[in-house]
């Protein structure tokens, strides 16, 4: 069910609207916004879809671009779906907020208006200057929220519980770079390190196979299964033996 409809005059406020729309889709949820264009589908008979989603709703944005008021002729129109969708949002008693497009379009004066449109002059407007778009779109997103309690509910709402068999990451802060991954198969663990304040690669191979080498601030050991580069202030085991002496222990 759509929350907010959106109003608004084909070539005058329709890439408006759009904008509108998306900003709400992608803040609320895609179905949370009416946008004729948009929400009714090929082949459906659109004066039953735009009544009914409209007296679904708890907002019309009525969108008044630079030429609305140079319409006159259809805003007198019984037919006209712009005038219609605003006096059944008044007749159903729906806010109505009209939203100003653009920086030129100014504030809607009851002379300018038919009787029955008459309100709408009356009504506190929002601007949404394309300039300025994404701090307007923002506010205007804020102004929705704050109109329609359960868009403001639905934003605010706990994330839900991850899926099971998905991925956390526990390491806590990392400075550099590290990989995470879910399943394992195969020999793991062939190295323990704690207190490491250096780089540190584990893995198979064959470096230096069979001997100790030590190069400046690097210590290669063993079999080929430990690289440790840096200086290392903590226990160093590997697979094959206890605790494995460093080279400042011979001194």
């Amino acid at each position: 069910m759509a929350d907010v409809f959106i109003n608004y005059r084909t070539g005058d406020g329709n890439d408006t609207a759009a904008l509108i729309d998306n900003e709400l889709s992608n803040r609320f949820g895609k179905d949370r916004a009416f946008r004729a264009s948009k929400s009714i589908s090929p082949g459906t008979a659109y004066p039953d879809a735009l009544l009914t989603s409209l007296r679904r709703s708890a907002l019309l944005l009525a969108v008044i671009g630079p030429d609305w008021i140079n319409f006159r002729s259809k805003l007198r129109n019984p037919e006209d779906w712009v005038r219609k969708e605003i006096l059944e949002a008044f007749a159903c008693g729906l806010p109505v907020v009209p939203v100003l497009a653009g920086r030129m379009t100014e504030r809607l004066e009851r002379e300018d208006l038919p009787d029955e449109l008459a309100r709408l002059a009356e009504l506190q407007s929002v601007r949404l200057d394309t300039q300025n778009a994404a701090a307007d779109l923002k506010r205007l997103g804020d102004l929705v929220a704050d109109m329609v309690p359960e868009l403001h509910d639905l934003e605010h709402a706990e994330a839900p519980a991850p899926d099971p068999g998905s991925v956390s990451n526990s390491a806590g802060d990392i400075h550099g770079t590290a990989v995470q991954s879910r399943d394992f198969t195969g020999d793991v663990g062939g190295t323990v390190i704690k207190g490491s304040t250096g780089p540190v690669h584990s893995g198979n191979g064959n470096i230096y196979q069979n001997s100790r080498h030590v190069s400046g601030g690097r210590h290669y050991s063993g079999d080929g299964m430990t690289n440790i580069e840096g200086n290392h202030r903590g226990d160093i085991r590997h697979r094959f033996g206890g605790p494995e002496r460093r080279e400042d222990d011979e001194r």
